[in-house]
This record gives structure tokens, C-alpha cells and sequence, in this order.
């Protein structure tokens, strides 16, 4: 399932200039990994300054993320790889998305040459919008305060989005990560504004589900994904439409105790997704993978997984 843009989302990448229906833009500034309720409010302060000042409202954001530039070996896993981050953002409602490649030079400028060579002479801000904790330049020297003081004397707005708040966690791309590691994948949903999604490749297994009666989509996902082992209740987007399943993400103890992979059973579906794409949405955390002692003990606890996901699933409609 390829991930696409709306024909009028612009989207401009590195050093290229604005459009001319783009020109005297507000923009909405951060790496924007998860695209989480703390971004819409980002989002929402530049459409509202821009409604203002009557022009558009921009995002920009980096590729790749800053402390996979700077750590790629220690660096967090993505929430939204690239283009599944430019389509949540075409869907707040922002007319278009800068992409600056973070390459050595980037992290190098200061702070006021990137507002000064960035912002106003290369896009002309009207306005610019960003989140409590973010930083800029060389050494992260600009600081939320340092862009309102340069607003001051470049002549732009400044707003600074407060952090938001969800059961206890303030909203962060961490605080989602977090979640999602010790399975709270309902409390993510919460702090991102809609369920954690992955999207990947249909592979070939070893095709024991279908032996067993419980045929599986297998999905082999980035091994960096620090998301808690065990059985999901999920639904997946497919080329032949959108089904409610049950998943197990792990190594299959019972089994082979290899190489982590989603395996996605999906209700009432027959077909075959080998090679295509899909988006699988977790729902709910069922339990932990175990290993059991045969077949028939697996089976047995895979059809009440089975029957569970689909009354969690059922209460969502």
C-alpha cells in the first residue's frame, strides 16, 4: 500500500524555493516524529496565525530525524517513517511541508543564520509556530525564547505551543515510545489522536497458522520497533479493504524463537496478500507471548485471543 499525498499538498524538499502561492507563510517548526496531539497543537497555532495574517500554513521538518544523524546506533525508533509523517501532516490541515535533509552543515549553522538564511531569506516567514521544547543551531543553542527575540527584530510572529497533557504523561514522541514498550498501545492511541499503525510487506512464512486454521499475514518489521511483545487485537488496511484481527508480535516461543515478526490473522478474509502492502493498527494489548507445551494448548488459547479481539474490536464501531 503505497503511501500518497493530496494533489494539493506541496511538498518541497531541501533547498528549493517556495511556490509563489506559498509565499509569506507561517510555518510550524519540529521534527514531528508520531504526528501526536502535541503537533496538532502546533499545527493548529500556524493555521490560526495564518488565518490571520491571509497566507498559508506550512510544516517543516527534518530528514533524517536530528539524533539518528547524530546517533543511528543509540537513535529511538520511528513512529512515522517519512512519508507516513507527510501524510499525517496533509491531513491537519496545512497546505504544504519543507523537508531539510539534517546533514553536517545543518546541524552546524547557528542559530541566527538559520533564522536569518532559513527563515527570512530563503522563505520569507510571516509567522512561525513551535512546540515548548524545541531547540535549533549548532549545539541546540536557539531556544523558544531566542526565536521570539529574533522574530522581534526580523520582523516575523513567534508562538510557543505550552505541552499537553495525557493521564499523567506530557504528550511527547518519548512519551508514546514508552507506551508502546510496555504495551499500552490504548494510552499511545490516546496521546497520538488515533491508533499506533505500522505499514509493511506481506512476506512467506512458514505457513504453519494455516495448518492449524488460523492463516496469518506476516509482516517483518523494523527490529528497532520497541514494541512489547505479544497478541494485539488489530485492524488492517488491505487492498481488498479494511478487516479487524488478532496479531501476534514476537518470536514464537512454542516454536522457533526467531527473528521478531508481526503475524496478523484476519476475520472473515480469504485471499492472498503475499508481496502487498498493508497498514495494521493496534487496538488493544490481549496478553503476553508465551510458550505453550503443544498444539493443541496453542490452538485452544489462539481461538479465545481470537474471540476476545473480536468483542474489544466490536465495542470500538
Amino acid at each position: 500500500m503505497t503511501v500518497s499525498l493530496p494533489p494539493d499538498f506541496v511538498l518541497v524538499r531541501g533547498p528549493e524555493p517556495l511556490p509563489p502561492t506559498l509565499a509569506r507563510p507561517v510555518i510550524a517548526i519540529g521534527n514531528f516524529d508520531g504526528v501526536h496531539r502535541g503537533h496538532q497543537a502546533v499545527f493548529a497555532a500556524a493555521r490560526a496565525m495564518a488565518a490571520e495574517a491571509g497566507g498559508p500554513a506550512l510544516a517543516l521538518t527534518f530528514e533524517p530525524h536530528p539524533r539518528t544523524f547524530f546517533n543511528p546506533a543509540t537513535a529511538p525508533f520511528r513512529l512515522t517513517p517519512a512519508m507516513e509523517k507527510l501524510r499525517h501532516i496533509a491531513e491537519s490541515g496545512l497546505q504544504g511541508a519543507i523537508v531539510l535533509d539534517f546533514d553536517a552543515a545543518l546541524a552546524a549553522m547557528e542559530a541566527e543564520d538559520f533564522v536569518r538564511e532559513v527563515l527570512v531569506d530563503r522563505y520569507g516567514v510571516a509567522g512561525v509556530a513551535v512546540g515548548f521544547d524545541f531547540h535549533f543551531g549548532r549545539q541546540r543553542a536557539g531556544s523558544p525564547a531566542f526565536l521570539k527575540e529574533a522574530g522581534e527584530r526580523h520582523g516575523f510572529a513567534v508562538t510557543v505551543v505550552e505541552p499537553m497533557r495525557d493521564e499523567n504523561d506530557a504528550i511527547s514522541s518519548t512519551a508514546v515510545r514508552r507506551a508502546l514498550a510496555s504495551g499500552q498501545v490504548g494510552h499511545a492511541a490516546h496521546m497520538l489522536g488515533r491508533p499506533f499503525a505500522v505499514t509493511a510487506e506481506v512476506i512467506h512464512g512458514d505457513k504453519r497458522g494455516r495448518t492449524i486454521g488460523f492463516p496469518t499475514a506476516n509482516l517483518a518489521l523494523p527490529q528497532d520497533l520497541d514494541l512489547a511483545f505479544g497478541i494485539y487485537a488489530v485492524r488492517a488496511v488491505t487492498p481488498a479493504g479494511r478487516f479487524d484481527g488478532v496479531a501476534n508480535y514476537g518470536r514464537r516461543p512454542t516454536f522457533d524463537n526467531g527473528r521478531a515478526l508481526l503475524e496478523v490473522h484476519l476475520f472473515d478474509f480469504s485471499g492472498d496478500l503475499y508481496g502487498q502492502s498493508i497498514e495494521v493498527e493496534f487496538h488493544a494489548y490481549i496478553r503476553p507471548e508465551l510458550k505453550f507445551d503443544g498444539i493443541d494448548a496453542l490452538v485452544a488459547q489462539i481461538r479465545a485471543d481470537a474471540q476476545q479481539a473480536r468483542e474489544v474490536l466490536a465495542r470500538e464501531v
